[in-house]
């Protein structure tokens, strides 16, 4: 959530921050309904402090103007408390739909503004025609979709053979990569409450897009972001524990509504998919020194593959609903002849602590901590670049070689 003393003191900034992040939403709204519901606040604690005042005159003796200023009291108080019921649940609904305000840094417009900060390697070249990774796992035998859709139902994968090898070890490696970095290891549960998808703002906006296991209210997680934000929710944490970094290794589970096209087959666009995460909580002033440190952890995964990508710095509407400042980095699928996003390495800076109430101690004060996450990496569209960029002209795949030992020592 937005912190509510700038909307009140930078009313008009305010407004221009969330309109370049996302036009459509009712600011001058919310905006509204915060002083009506500040104002009516007001009106009922004083009408409460009114009745306790005559509650405690009438243990020295009852009059009759007691008992009709109680009355009064008691009428106006029946009327109001109900108003301010229902108008605290339309404020919180409408404050929770309000999205972070946008670094300063980022530029305005939609994806076509988006800003390309670094580009490696050259674009792989083929002297044969090359096949796309569906071919490419009929060829290898490493997918069976069909089978997926006769078990789930469509645009679910599942692995064979060789390609459940790779993807144990492309696991692997990613998490090893991370730990080297300074990010602890941290197995999940994956399965998620309401108070920590709330917690981690995929709540009320994106409810949706998250499969609902209602019998038992509980919710398969989208990303681990969640269940890290939730680790610390409602703690206070100490100065000296900061910052903490984690990483962890899930399933996702996205619905994704909406029509899928023919670039977005296979692997592209699935409902379940394998992620590292990585995750940090910090002091302010640091979480844009962090977001940089987590890129580069990201970014060395990539680099070690051999693998061609470019790092785009997000445009303001193009930047996701928590995040300040986004960095995408999209690898090159060269069947495809098209860019895909395997990361998105975002600053979250307090919006989701202020949802979570993750705050740390300094100097006997409390502060909200900054937070920040990053796929390090989605394993579907990389499984897809690694196939697609050392394809060799029959069709196999050599694996690069800082993967094999991996599979060997992982199997």
């Amino acid at each position: 959530m937005i912190d509510l003393t700038f909307l009140r003191d930078n009313t008009q900034n305010f407004i221009d921050l969330i309109k370049r992040k996302d036009p459509d939403f009712d600011v001058d709204k919310l905006i509204s309904l915060d002083k009506s519901l500040r104002k009516l606040k007001s009106e009922v604690e004083e009408l409460r402090h009114k009745k306790n005042e005559l509650a405690n005159q009438g243990k020295k003796g009852v009059t009759k103007e007691l008992i009709e200023q109680s009355k009064h009291v008691g009428q106006l108080l029946k009327e109001k408390e109900p108003e301010l019921d229902n108008l605290e649940k339309e404020f919180e609904n409408l404050y929770l739909m309000c999205p972070n305000v946008i670094d300063i840094d980022v530029p305005s417009g939609n994806k076509e503004s988006n800003l390309m900060v670094k580009e490696y390697l050259d674009k792989p070249q083929f002297n044969f025609d090359i096949k796309n990774h569906v071919e490419l796992g009929k060829i290898n035998d490493w997918f069976d979709f069909e089978a997926a859709v006769k078990m789930t139902a469509s645009n679910f994968a599942l692995y064979k053979n060789q390609g459940v090898k790779l993807v144990y070890s492309l696991m692997m490696y990613m998490l090893n990569n991370n730990i080297k970095h300074g990010y602890s290891p941290i197995l999940p549960p994956y399965l998620v409450n309401e108070k920590a998808l709330i917690g981690a703002s995929n709540f009320p906006r994106f409810k949706e897009e998250v499969y609902a296991i209602e019998k038992d209210q509980l919710y398969l997680t989208p990303t681990s972001e969640v269940n890290l934000t939730s680790i610390y929710r409602d703690q206070i944490l100490d100065n000296n524990e900061l910052p903490i970094r984690m990483t962890a290794w899930t399933s996702c589970f996205r619905r994704e509504a909406g029509g899928y096209g023919a670039a977005e087959r296979g692997l592209i666009r699935i409902h379940q998919f394998e992620k590292c995460e990585l995750y940090t909580i910090c002091r302010p002033e640091i979480s844009k020194q962090e977001q940089e440190r987590m890129l580069n952890c990201a970014e060395d995964i990539l680099k070690s593959l051999g693998l061609h990508y470019r790092i785009m710095l997000l445009a303001a509407q193009d930047t996701s609903f928590a995040s300040s400042k986004t960095y995408d980095i999209e690898v090159w699928m060269p069947a495809q002849g098209i860019y895909k996003e395997v990361s998105s390495i975002s600053n979250c800076t307090d919006f989701q602590s202020r949802r979570s109430k993750i705050r740390y101690s300094n100097d006997s004060k409390t502060k909200l901590v900054h937070t920040l996450n990053g796929s390090s990496l989605a394993l579907p569209r990389l499984l897809v670049a690694l196939m697609e960029t050392y394809q060799k002209p029959d069709g196999t795949v050599e694996i690069p070689q800082v993967l094999k030992s991996v599979v060997i020592n992982t199997f």
